[in-house]
């Protein structure tokens, strides 16, 4: 028997926030394929091979979560497209550190990968590092989550 979730919605903790919003695997994948151009319902069914009905729900939540808008299709009375919005776009350096962690953690040497690359200059990205605000890269050791009002 699964168990009800636990609602994040409220939690003073950020990252436990986000995941309430895109904390699932299919969530995140739907989101990298609209990265990729897709934008159709059979698009993202075809790429991720998720049953209708699941994929119906992630993207409901989806543009519940303000993340895709639904736009019509000129072209079809019957389609529509689903477009990231600004805070959709945000994602896209959870993505690419996701990514680059899974590139240096997740894969044999010498086993097959793509790359995330500079479209101008199709030169791989720099792998993402935390900075502090004189620009000296941080350590994990070398920064923490303290309690401020804002």
């Amino acid at each position: 028997m699964k168990g009800k979730r636990t609602d994040l919605g409220k939690s003073a903790c950020g990252i436990a926030r986000a995941l309430g919003v895109v904390g699932d695997w299919w969530s995140l994948l739907i989101i990298r394929d609209a990265f990729k151009g897709r934008q159709r319902f059979s698009e993202f069914q075809k790429s991720l091979g998720l049953a209708k009905n699941i994929l119906s729900i992630r993207l409901r939540k989806l543009v519940e979560e303000g993340i895709f808008t639904i736009e019509p299709d000129p072209g079809s009375a019957q389609s529509h497209f689903y477009v990231l919005t600004p805070r959709g776009q945000q994602l896209g350096v959870i993505l690419v550190a996701l990514w680059q962690w899974g590139e240096e953690n997740c894969f044999l040497p010498g086993e097959f990968k793509y790359a995330i690359v500079d479209a101008p200059s199709r030169q791989p990205l720099p792998k993402l590092q935390l900075r502090a605000e004189n620009g000296r890269i941080l350590k994990p050791t070398e920064f923490y989550v303290e309690a401020r009002h804002v």
